[in-house]
């Protein structure tokens, strides 16, 4: 199956489709009766005729949460080629994506963070795009409220603004007007939810929805070790990419280099920003399918040994199946 993404076909993305069905068909069988889902943070919440908590059937829910995947694959296959980061066309990118996006069956429902990764695609559109821009000012205020809407949605989504200041470090020399203009893009949006809630006499419960800023960073988190035994081909994939990137950093253009630098930063930051609420989900991790699709991309576009890579492969796709009807 790497073989044939290895080369950009559009129709891969009837193999795609056939893929994300049989990845997540075991789940449909196993859920609950009805999956609730919640969309937005407590902002959103001011306007009562906004309807925010649902319950779907697992099907549905599933279906149209796999609609989306399948979407933000092709987008993030066309980011990567557009931009050329894997040195050639490929389709890895949205295989890759797909499968990291199905290693948990909560990646397979419905969920903010879910729809937070299309605005992780479009801001690593307008990121790339610094390098070769004149003027970033525009790009980096339209960032800001980038960040701020994504935040609406999901609460941890504030900490991509780094995300900004990164790339303003690794593509642009210093301009604070530059640095100032991602602030303000992202005040925007808020300002004028302050004037609604002020308007609507709740400006109080405005500052009460920061509260989980403060939160500390847990001592230890409780898990099943079992059920995470998935990560293990994850892990060496990821280690494999790392060590293909690092081999042939020095080869590739500047910008290419500074590129996997970023979508390494963001990769840490997504990860890293699951503390801002006491009682995360495991859902908040599709935060880092993007950038990990990525290196892992890299990793089968480069690969030598046909029988290790493939091999390794259907070892993921087997374990993926495996644990959506075996939990411990």
């Amino acid at each position: 199956m790497i073989n044939l993404f290895r080369k950009y076909n559009p129709t891969n993305t009837i193999w795609l489709a056939v893929l994300l069905v049989v990845l997540r068909i075991g789940y449909v069988y196993t859920a609950p009766p009805q999956l609730a889902l919640t969309f937005v943070e407590p902002f959103a919440r001011l306007f009562k005729n906004v309807a925010y908590d649902y319950t779907l059937t697992p099907g549905l829910n599933v279906f149209i949460a796999g609609i989306l995947v399948l979407i933000q694959a092709v987008l993030l296959n066309m980011l990567i080629n557009h931009y050329n980061l894997l040195g050639r066309s490929t389709s890895l990118p949205a295989l890759m994506y797909v499968v990291i996006a199905s290693l948990f069956t909560p990646f397979l429902k419905l969920s903010s963070p879910l729809l937070c990764n299309f605005l992780i695609i479009w801001m690593l559109w307008k990121l790339l795009s610094m390098y070769k821009g004149d003027d970033a000012k525009s790009t980096a205020y339209d960032l800001g409220m980038i960040v701020a809407l994504g935040s609406l949605f999901y609460l941890p989504f504030i900490y991509f603004f780094l995300a900004i200041w990164i790339s303003l470090i690794l593509f642009k020399p210093f301009d604070w007007r530059e640095w100032l203009a991602g602030i303000i893009g992202y005040i925007t949006v808020f300002f004028f939810l302050a004037v609604y809630y002020y308007l609507n006499n709740r400006l109080s419960q405005f500052y009460d929805i920061w509260r989980p800023l403060t939160t500390r960073f847990p001592d230890k988190i409780d898990i099943n070790y079992y059920n995470y035994l998935i990560l293990i081909p994850v892990f060496i994939i990821l280690l494999l990419g790392f060590i293909k990137i690092r081999k042939n950093f020095f080869r590739g253009y500047v910008q290419i280099r500074k590129s996997f630098q970023l979508l390494f930063c963001v990769f840490l930051v997504a990860g890293l920003s699951f503390y801002v609420k006491a009682n995360f989900q495991l859902s908040h991790f599709l935060l880092c399918a993007i950038p990990a699709a990525v290196f892992f991309s890299y990793y089968f576009a480069y690969a030598g040994i046909r029988w290790f890579y493939e091999s390794l492969f259907i070892l993921l796709i087997a374990g993926i199946i495996y644990f959506q009807f075996n939990t411990f």
